[in-house]
């Protein structure tokens, strides 16, 4: 007797084939390309947009440290040196001044001031380390001390591609701005600063530079304080004679006219026509 076999039918085993492999390859080549691409310009976007966050930074911290040295400026009529208010827009802008600082400005702390926190105060602009761009330096030195060689050969960048800083001052007799300040022993009501700098793309190095100009108006804080207002007048204990070595003045009167070593009373301002520039090896360029 023979037992009939029924074979079944053995079920296909299917599999990728080798085209489909490629193409799913390919596939997923293009979405790490995709991704890649995204992922490097949000890191380029970014890089962009903290490098800008900074240059304005550091455009706004330039002219705010101006603005605190001029916050704290003196003038003395009865030392015309030392406490010379100096502003020319000559040689792409020149400021100095003397001042009360505060110990948060930059380098205060220094020994060489000896504690003192009248110093002069200098801004000037000058070439850079590679002589391709300029910079904004400032340099300080005690009132009444030879600046430090340190200071004078080592200044305080306040920022670099700076291209150049003008003034204007609020002239009160002809009620508006004027380009040139020569009463040195005398201080404008305000200032008017612009300061040029130059935003460069590193990335595009032959590219021309982009130039963008800040404009501020500071209003001086300080006036220029006569002579018969310093020192004791005359007759109280510690006082002597009055400005000039005349008879002395009483607080709020006049001087005396037509006394030897005071100023004619046809010169506006107390201005000595005769004043010079101060010794250009305390407060150099």
């Amino acid at each position: 007797m023979q037992i009939a076999r029924i074979s079944k039918p053995i079920a296909s085993r299917r599999a990728f084939t080798l085209i489909e492999i490629m193409m799913a390859m390919a596939i997923f080549g293009l979405l790490l390309a995709a991704i890649y691409a995204s992922w490097t310009l949000i890191l380029k976007s970014t890089q962009i947009g903290q490098e800008a966050a900074a240059r304005v930074q550091r455009e706004r911290i330039t002219m705010r440290m101006i603005k605190e040295a001029l916050a704290g400026v003196l003038s003395f009529q009865a030392d015309p040196y030392n406490y010379a208010f100096i502003a020319e827009n000559e040689n792409n802008g020149y400021l100095s001044f003397a001042a009360r600082l505060p110990e948060s400005f930059p380098r205060s702390s220094r020994p060489a001031w000896d504690g003192f926190d009248v110093r002069r105060v200098t801004f000037s602009i000058e070439p850079g380390a590679d002589y391709s761009q300029r910079q904004l330096v400032l340099r300080q030195n005690p009132l009444l001390k030879e600046m430090h060689p340190d200071e004078r050969d080592f200044p305080f960048v306040v920022s670099k591609d700076v291209n150049k800083m003008e003034f204007e001052f609020w002239d009160n007799q002809k009620r508006d701005w004027i380009t040139e300040w020569t009463r040195t022993n005398e201080l404008p009501r305000m200032l008017k600063i612009k300061v040029e700098f130059v935003r460069r793309n590193p990335r595009e190095k032959y590219a021309q530079p982009k130039k963008v100009e800040l404009v501020d108006v500071f209003p001086l804080p300080a006036t220029m304080v006569p002579t018969i207002y310093q020192g004791p007048p005359s007759g109280q204990p510690g006082g002597g004679p009055g400005p000039g070595g005349g008879q002395g003045s009483q607080i709020g009167q006049p001087p005396p006219q037509n006394q030897p070593g005071n100023l004619p009373i046809n010169n506006p301002g107390n201005n000595n026509p005769n004043f010079n520039r101060p010794n250009p090896n305390r407060f150099p360029r």
